[in-house]
């Protein structure tokens, strides 16, 4: 299943025109050896495992280390975006109106791929003014497959407990809204 899903990310990437790198940082970690690491914590510590969704580590745009543990405990919404597709580019604006609604009560990730060329993610973030949000360098596609999305623009809603739900874009703030306010209860 897994060869599966790399076969068809990789097809999907080869006939949109682009694909990874082979320079991007993401990562993530082999199921049977999660739930030992020190990143399968959850930031509030007391034991408790961050919820599987979250097992992973990348880098930010700005290079940063980013682990994905330290979202657990908050509602998250992954926006999985490409700088060459229009509707991600028109819905940008969108997730950063949502973004800066629900600041502090839920988080806003968006998670860049399908591209070779980092300056050219970097100048969608601008462009569509979500400087404000995480971005994570995606170009080999590792969180696409980890996340299970073929497509962009993707969102993926994760609740506190760790479950999912997807949805395809373009959506607009009211929708975003929705989506959000079901997470928070």
């Amino acid at each position: 299943m897994k060869k599966a899903l790399a076969i068809v990310i990789g097809a999907v990437s080869l006939i949109a025109g682009c694909g990874g790198g082979g320079d991007g940082t993401a990562a993530v970690e082999p199921a049977d050896t999660a739930s030992r690491s020190p990143a399968a914590q959850s930031p509030g510590g007391a034991g408790q495992e961050a919820p599987r969704t979250l097992r992973f580590t990348g880098e930010t745009l700005d290079g940063k280390a980013f682990d994905g543990t330290s979202l657990a405990g908050k509602p998250v919404v992954f926006w999985f975006w490409a700088p060459w597709c229009p509707k991600c580019l028109a819905e940008g604006p969108d997730v950063a109106k949502a973004a800066g609604k629900f600041k502090g009560r839920a988080s806003f990730v968006g998670i860049g791929g399908l591209e070779k060329n980092k300056g050219r993610l970097d100048e969608f973030v601008s462009r569509t003014g979500t400087e404000g949000l995480t971005h994570l360098d995606d170009r080999t596609g590792r969180l696409y497959a980890h996340f299970k999305v073929t497509s962009q623009s993707s969102f993926v809603f994760m609740a506190p407990d760790g479950t999912t739900s997807k949805d395809s874009g373009p959506l607009g703030e009211s929708e975003l809204n929705r989506h959000v306010g079901k997470l928070l209860g």
